[in-house]
């Protein structure tokens, strides 16, 4: 007798899949990268190329004066707000893609399995937005914000909110789930004092900030589980 599909055991899969929405962003990251690191080196483009990712930074970099500029004015031309959501995906060298391709998948990844694809891509941006928005209202740096760490902080904080009920619900110290955040601060603090390092740190911290506030209302169950978390203290 023929056993039915369905009732046939598989075996588990070695490598749990990507979600999707972590797979898209690695992508554009990636390809981005790809183009300028290819055109820095002249193997694409031409000798024009090379200034391919100074012209990236110019032309999607969020910049401080142009949110300053817009407000004033009362103006919001589309190709300076796009600027909100262009900024993560231009870096100022490989290595710094390369480093925000790893966290993105490993804290994606982590966040969409227990989240979901679409909490994933909403951390990310709404993360990437604020943090760029208080970056732009709290200094006057004149070299533009670009990577995507705000939005991938924004993720940290996902996954700092779910430690910390996870925490809470134990008995354990709740305060050990903001270790993660601490240690990379940390780091970049010394690497500030060390070489002189941009105030990215400003749209960082918003974006961690952003992305524990809104974990409740991303993380299925999220709310309802925060209110019971609260009522028992």
């Amino acid at each position: 007798m023929a056993i039915p599909d369905n009732d046939i055991p598989r075996a588990p899969r070695p490598v749990n899949p990507l979600p999707w929405s972590v797979v898209l962003l690695f992508l554009a990251i990636a390809a981005v990268e790809i183009v300028l690191s290819l055109g820095a080196r002249g193997i694409i483009g031409g000798p024009g190329s090379v200034g391919w990712r100074l012209e990236a930074i110019r032309s999607y970099g969020f910049v401080s004066a142009v949110l300053h500029w817009m407000m004033e004015q009362g103006v919001w031309p589309l190709e300076q707000v796009m600027r909100f959501v262009t900024y993560p995906f231009v870096h100022g060298a490989f290595t710094s893609a390369a480093f925000a391709c790893v966290m993105l998948l490993a804290l994606g990844k982590w966040v969409g399995e227990v989240a979901g694809a679409w909490s994933v891509l909403i951390t990310f941006f709404l993360s990437s937005v604020l943090g760029a928005l208080v970056y732009g209202l709290v200094t006057n740096d004149a070299y533009p914000l670009i990577g995507a760490f705000p939005g991938i902080y924004g993720l940290i904080g996902v996954f700092t909110w779910l430690l910390w009920v996870r925490l809470k619900a134990s008995g354990d110290n709740e305060f050990r789930a903001f270790t993660l955040i601490g240690v990379l601060m940390g780091i970049q603090l010394v690497f500030g004092l060390l070489f002189g390092a941009a105030n990215t740190w400003v749209a960082d911290i918003t974006g961690a900030v952003a992305g524990f506030l809104a974990a409740p209302l991303l993380v299925p169950g999220g709310w309802s589980a925060f209110l019971r978390r609260m009522r028992r203290d």
